[in-house]
């Protein structure tokens, strides 16, 4: 006997994009140790995290040191506590009841969405945004919902949502029957939305054709726009089809702290072989209570105090100092002739690169010739091909050392 392997894996065809960056970056760097090199490609931040929930995790921290006060084993949910503060300022105050029940508490998003594939059957039909954010596609080839990825970039088994400006960044309905459809809104790479309308669309689509939305809305805080929707529950009969994702790492400066909930309506219903309804909650809840021991106590306080009224104002303020950052990286981009889009209800920034080169290409220019990092879009699919990913979360003078140092190449 031998031990086999999941072949599955096998079939990804490189290695997952961000560590192509880096390696890309680390190979720079080390023929170029002099070089100031200003990170604008992966998305994590660079302000510290606010007052208020420094506050509230040293108090937490400090409750873990006392005998009297000391919490072990949480719920695999999250507490109530976080819950609760949820509920009531990322929802209710757009118009959506939910109970406690149906909010789970883990350390990520990326987490989130890349295990919830494992609740549903290998034969469902996937469909995803293409460019997509890569780990709900890498996540599915792994768990043998593709075949091989063919000459296109595409992995055979996908339904890909062709996005780019052709078609305004706003995906057209599956032209084919599918069963689980991933949209992330304000959307990353693209740093493009959706408003309610639009959204409603693929509501409606799912509601009729009983799909299922898995709905990624890490980046609902940057939202500018009135028309577009903070969570996809503000759309009629939402709770009934979609799954609801959401973040503190961009939200409140959470990237190496660790904290996001994932929200399953008791409404939401998937299929068994027989065509019985069966509730998608509690195999949720199965799952996180079988491979999860929960966020810890003191990162959940932390979260919690993100609500409060001085922690709520301090997080507004770097979120503002983000959007400073992406409104500079826009008009900069296009002052020198370059076609940007995002930055507006996104930290995000998607840059056409110029004379239709190719985006890696145009990333090796940006690091040799400016030393700017940014992220190659052909790396979240192929409609992003031609495209590269720039985020505001650096500096505000690193930001603007970026832009002039761009200003000044010669395409």
């Amino acid at each position: 006997m031998v031990v086999k392997i999941n072949e599955n894996y096998l079939k990804l065809k490189s290695s997952y994009l961000f560590v192509e960056v880096a390696r890309r970056e680390a190979e720079f760097t080390k023929a170029n140790p002099d070089a100031d090199v200003i990170k604008m490609g992966i998305g994590d931040v660079t302000k510290p995290l606010v007052p208020a929930v420094i506050d509230a995790f040293r108090k937490a921290v400090d409750e873990m040191a006392d005998g009297e006060t000391f919490m072990g084993y949480g719920p695999e949910q999250g507490y109530d506590f976080l819950a609760e503060a949820i509920i009531k300022n990322d929802y209710n105050k757009y118009g959506v009841d939910l109970d406690t029940s149906e909010v789970f508490i883990s350390d990520g998003a990326k987490c989130d969405t890349g295990n919830i594939q494992e609740i549903f059957g290998i034969d469902n039909k996937i469909a995803v945004t293409d460019p997509v954010y890569t780990v709900y596609v890498d996540t599915n080839v792994m768990a043998g919902r593709t075949g091989e990825m063919g000459d296109d970039g595409m992995y055979e088994g996908l339904t890909y949502l062709k996005c780019n400006a052709e078609n305004g960044f706003i995906p057209e309905l599956p032209s084919e029957p599918v069963d689980i459809i991933y949209l992330c809104y304000p959307n990353n790479p693209t740093g493009t939305t959706l408003t309610k309308d639009q959204l409603k669309v693929f509501v409606e689509y799912a509601r009729e054709n009983k799909a299922i939305i898995l709905f990624d809305a890490a980046y609902e805080v940057f939202i500018n726009e009135d028309d577009v929707p903070h969570s996809i529950y503000e759309i009629e009969g939402a709770k009934e089809v979609a799954i609801e994702f959401r973040s503190f790492s961009k939200t409140a400066g959470f990237t190496g702290t660790r904290c996001a909930y994932t929200v399953v309506p008791k409404e939401l219903k998937g299929y068994d072989s027989e065509g019985n309804e069966v509730e998608i909650n509690p195999l949720w809840n199965r799952r996180q209570t079988t491979k999860f021991n929960g966020a810890s106590y003191p990162v959940q306080r932390a979260a919690e105090a993100t609500y409060s009224p001085e922690g709520r104002k301090q997080i507004l303020e770097v979120v503002d100092y983000y959007m400073a950052n992406a409104k500079i990286i826009r008009e900069s981009l296009t002052d020198i002739g370059l076609e940007v889009y995002g930055g507006v209800s996104s930290p995000y920034i998607w840059v056409k690169t110029p004379n239709d080169m190719d985006s890696w290409d145009f990333f090796d220019v940006l690091l040799n010739e400016a030393n700017v990092i940014g992220t190659p879009g052909s790396g979240f699919g192929p409609s992003g091909e031609g495209y590269l990913r720039l985020t505001a979360f650096n500096t505000l003078e690193n930001t603007k050392e970026a832009m002039d140092r761009i200003s000044k190449l010669e395409f």
